[in-house]
């Protein structure tokens, strides 16, 4: 099963990619670079690249959700990063751009700490854990807590906010995401025959509303941020939140962990963020918005 996950995953991130980089240059083209309104959001729901990318996503996010039900959040999450690779490559033919020698190198920095992690992580993860009530509703009002946390900045500070923030948010919104798409649909499959009767509503409230404000983050920065930077924020972030809390709050890994295998699985995970920021610092699109908000 764990390996049919992985299959879902890769397909999953391809779906995701080029989802991504659709909706990346419709949003850039709709507000030209501002932030995202209502009324803009209204015209992107009739702009036939917008809903393209739309139903790209929506085929990636059902594999994935797939694969989080047939593996663990420890070796499906970090899958996300061969996404990055697509949309980077995808979007720089798209708009003309062409790759410097840092972004190259971000790039693979991304996805070779997230590939190292898959690797070490398929070893040493439990493959079937049982989420307990106790589990699921600490994962529901720690996710309250961020909810408030991030949209109180939004609601404040809305007007001041940059394309890092939206990543940052998302990142970690999605990652919650994930991990309550698990619950629940280990809950729907559960043996039992009770199918949704065993789902929790708390759950399904938590995982709409991070959904929905995770969803209006990734558009905010795709105004304001090429979208293979949104996609290398997303596919670091999400993971290491998703799998932050698959270890620490549901107890993915095995009761022994090799202390070289966890030093490793540390160090893969730096390599991934080193990756996002140095890209977040010299991607050609970032480059060219800092010289012409200097002139």
């Amino acid at each position: 099963m764990m390996w049919l996950a992985v299959v879902c995953a890769v397909a999953g991130a391809f779906f995701l990619a080029f989802g991504a980089q659709r909706q990346g240059s419709a949003v850039q083209n709709n507000t030209g670079g501002l932030a995202l309104g209502g009324a803009g959001f209204l015209r992107l729901l009739r702009n036939p690249r917008w809903v393209l990318g739309l139903i790209l996503l929506g085929t990636g996010t059902a594999l994935n959700v797939v694969a989080l039900t047939l593996g663990t959040l420890t070796v499906v999450q970090p899958i996300g990063a061969i996404a990055l690779v697509i949309t980077t490559i995808v979007n720089s033919r798209d708009q003309g751009i062409r790759l410097n020698r840092a972004t190259v190198v971000s790039v693979v920095a991304c996805v070779a700490g997230s590939a190292l992690f898959v690797l070490l992580a398929v070893g040493v993860v439990s493959e079937n854990t049982h989420v307990d009530a106790a589990q699921e509703l600490t994962v529901v009002l720690l996710l309250a807590c961020v909810l408030t946390f991030f949209g109180g900045i939004f609601f404040i500070f809305k007007r001041r906010l940059k394309a890092f923030f939206y990543i940052v948010g998302s990142g970690v919104l999605f990652g919650f995401v994930a991990v309550l798409t698990r619950i629940i649909s280990r809950q729907i499959f559960d043996p039992n025959g009770l199918f949704l009767l065993n789902v929790q509503w708390y759950s399904i409230i938590a995982i709409a509303a991070a959904g929905g404000l995770g969803s209006w983050f990734v558009q905010s920065a795709y105004a304001s941020g090429p979208p293979d930077l949104v996609i290398a924020g997303l596919t670091v972030i999400d993971p290491i939140v998703g799998i932050s809390i698959g270890i620490t709050i549901l107890g993915e890994l095995n009761d022994y962990v090799p202390p070289v295998v966890a030093v490793a699985m540390g160090g893969a995970a730096i390599l991934a963020i080193v990756g996002v920021i140095a890209l977040s610092r010299h991607h050609p699109d970032v480059v060219k918005r800092r010289k012409a908000a200097k002139k």
